[in-house]
């Protein structure tokens, strides 16, 4: 088995999101939920070409991603990590979550703010996040979301 993290080509943004759909149903969230979801859940070539998309694969087929948006000269922002529910609960989330360190850190950075699932608070916190907060979702009103930071 071959693992690989690199960055997320414009010509996987169908894939990606497609992915983060299936991931986010994972946790048995309805189809109207789904459906509210669906527009913050959609990643165009453009925002792939012009963002801090990696991929995960395994042998050559996609099995997660994560997107970082940078906030401020000291944080940057985990917008999205996503893995195929086949492969969750397997430690590729984690391996992501590292990568996300490591180019968090290139890019000089000091802080990964994570506006997580509740679904994902368990992780979030054994990968060394801290919860600092909670945020209401853009895609669900009255909706509210652990906030977590991790230290690079």
């Amino acid at each position: 088995m071959n693992f690989n993290i690199r960055k997320g080509q414009p010509s996987e943004s169908e894939l990606l999101s497609d992915l983060a759909l299936r991931s986010k149903a994972y946790w048995g969230y309805s189809q109207e939920f789904i459906d509210a979801c669906r527009k913050e859940l959609t990643y165009s070539p453009e925002d792939i070409q012009s963002n801090h998309i990696f991929v995960a694969e395994i042998d050559n087929s996609i099995v997660g991603f994560y997107a970082l948006a940078i906030l401020s000269p000291i944080e940057i922002e985990l917008e999205a990590l996503f893995i195929e529910p086949v492969y969750i609960g397997q430690g590729y989330g984690r391996k992501l979550i590292d990568h996300a360190k490591t180019i968090s850190h290139q890019l000089g950075r000091q802080v990964i703010i994570i506006q997580g699932d509740p679904n994902a608070a368990s992780f979030y916190l054994a990968v060394g996040g801290k919860l600092i907060g909670e945020t209401e979702s853009t895609s669900i009103p009255d909706r509210y979301l652990p906030t977590f930071m991790i230290q690079i």
